[in-house]
C-alpha cells in the first residue's frame, strides 16, 4: 500500500487479511422497515463487532502491514471513540504496544474501556485537534507509528471489506446509504461496490451540524459544529484522500438533523432490538427521514457502530416517546382550591392516562393568584389517549398547555 487511492484488489486483499480476526456481520433484510419505506431495506450489522464498530477492519489491516521494526517501535493513534478501541484490541493481539491520546474531557467509561485493551492512554487537551496534534509530536518524538483513523490508504482498504460483504449477501442491491465523517467508510465502500457493480449509486450521509464533506464536495460554506448525537461523524476536517475519492465515487451527500438520527436510533431498538449510536444511525435516518427518495429500490445501509451511552440511550428513548405523543407533559391552570387537583386527576383516570409527576406552581406563575399551575407529566398506551385527556380537561374548563420537544 502507498499514499496513493486504495484498489479494489487492495480491498480484496485486506478481506483476506483480516478473515476470521474480525467478525462477518449479518447483513440482513428488515421486513418491517422496508414497509415502512416502502422499499427493500437491507442492514450491516457492524454494532456486533467486539469493540462494536467498523472500525477494527481498517486498524487490523493496518497493523498487519507493519514491518517487524515497526510492530516493535508501537503506534499512536488520536481518538476519543470507536478508533481507539479498535486500535487497542488489535494491537493488544498482536503483541504490539498501543498509545492513545484522547481529549481531557473524554468521559471515563472511554478512557477504562481503552486500557482494559491494554492500551497505554495520554490525556490531553480540550478537544479532538488539541489530542490530534500532541499524537503526531509523540510519533515524531517517540518514533511511534501514526494509525490515522481515516486518511489512510490502508484503513480505507479495511472499511471497504464491508462493500463486498454487503453486495455478496445483498446482490440486488441498487443503492448503498453510507455515514461520513472523515470518510474513510465510504470511501472504501464505494471504491469497492463500484467496482463489483458500477451502477449502483452510493448516498453519504452526515450530521445536519457537521456539513463538513458536503461543504467540500459542494463548495458550500454551511455552518460546522454543534452538540450532535452522532459524535462519531462530527468531524470539522475530512480527510484529503477522502474527499478525492468521494467526489469521484459518491452520487450525493445528504445532511440528517438531530431528530432523525434520535429516531432512527430509537427505531433500531423497537424494530430490530439492536442498539446503535447515532453516528450508526444516521444512514436509516436519511432513509425514514426522505422515504420518497428511496421508494421501490433495494437499499443497503451501515450500522457502523453501537457505542452509545446508556443514559444517552435513555433519554432518546423516552424522547421517542414524547415524539411519539406516548409521554406528555401538561401544564393546567387550575383554582387554587380543596378538590382541584381531586378533579384533574379523577379525568386523567378516566381517560387512562398514567401520572408520573405532578408540580405545582403558585409564585413564578403569571396566572392571578388565587390560581394555581398544576404541571403533570403523564403516559398512555397511545396518542389518542392523550389528545382525549386534553379534551375532556378542556370540557371541564382547565386551560391545558402542552409542553413539546421543538
Amino acid at each position: 500500500m502507498t499514499d496513493a487511492r486504495p484498489t479494489f484488489a487492495d480491498i480484496k486483499a485486506a478481506a483476506d487479511r483480516i478473515r476470521g480476526a474480525v467478525v462477518e456481520t449479518p447483513m440482513l433484510l428488515s421486513r418491517t422497515l422496508s414497509e415502512i419505506v416502502d422499499a427493500e431495506v437491507w442492514l450491516k450489522f457492524e454494532n456486533l463487532q467486539f469493540t462494536a464498530a467498523y472500525k477494527e477492519r481498517g486498524a487490523l489491516n493496518k497493523l498487519l502491514q507493519l514491518s517487524d521494526e515497526e510492530k516493535q517501535r508501537g503506534v499512536i493513534a488520536a481518538s476519543a471513540g470507536n478508533h481507539a478501541q479498535a486500535v487497542a484490541y488489535h494491537g493488544a493481539r498482536l503483541g504490539i504496544p498501543v498509545t492513545i491520546v484522547m481529549p481531557e474531557p473524554t468521559p471515563t467509561i472511554k478512557v477504562v474501556q481503552t486500557e482494559g485493551h491494554g492500551a497505554h492512554v495520554v490525556l490531553h487537551g480540550k478537544g479532538f485537534d488539541d489530542a490530534y496534534a500532541h499524537a503526531r509530536e509523540l510519533e515524531q518524538g517517540e518514533g511511534y507509528v501514526f494509525v490515522h483513523p481515516f486518511d489512510d490508504p490502508a484503513i480505507i482498504a479495511g472499511a471497504g471489506t464491508i462493500g463486498i460483504e454487503m453486495l455478496e449477501a445483498a446482490p440486488n442491491l441498487d443503492m448503498l446509504v453510507v455515514p461520513i465523517g472523515g470518510g474513510g467508510l465510504i470511501s472504501g465502500v464505494a471504491t469497492a461496490a463500484k467496482a463489483i457493480k458500477p451502477g449502483i449509486r452510493v448516498v453519504g450521509v452526515e450530521a445536519e451540524m457537521f456539513p463538513a464533506m458536503k461543504n467540500i464536495v459542494e463548495g458550500k460554506e454551511m455552518t460546522i459544529g454543534g452538540d450532535t448525537l452522532a459524535e462519531g461523524i462530527a468531524v470539522k476536517h475530512p480527510g484529503m484522500l477522502t474527499r478525492e475519492i468521494i467526489k469521484d465515487l459518491v452520487d450525493r451527500i445528504d445532511l440528517v438533523p438531530e431528530a432523525a438520527i434520535e429516531h432512527a436510533v430509537a427505531t433500531l431498538v423497537g424494530i430490530e432490538k439492536t442498539v446503535v449510536e447515532g453516528a450508526g444511525a444516521a444512514g436509516l435516518a436519511a432513509i425514514l427521514g426522505e422515504p420518497e427518495r428511496y421508494r421501490g429500490r433495494r437499499v443497503g445501509t451501515i450500522l457502523c457502530g453501537g457505542n452509545i451511552d446508556t443514559h444517552l440511550l435513555a433519554n432518546v428513548l423516552v424522547r421517542e416517546l414524547v415524539r411519539c405523543g406516548r409521554i406528555a407533559r401538561l401544564k393546567i391552570a387550575a383554582e387554587d382550591r380543596p378538590g382541584a387537583l381531586a378533579a384533574i386527576t379523577a379525568i386523567f383516570f378516566e381517560c387512562g392516562v398514567n401520572i408520573i409527576e405532578t408540580n405545582h406552581h403558585r409564585v413564578f406563575s403569571a396566572l392571578p393568584a388565587k390560581d394555581t399551575m398544576i404541571e403533570v407529566e403523564c403516559e398512555a398506551r397511545d396518542a389518542q389517549a392523550i389528545e382525549r385527556l386534553v379534551k375532556r380537561l378542556e370540557n371541564a374548563s382547565f386551560k391545558v398547555e402542552r409542553n413539546t420537544l421543538e
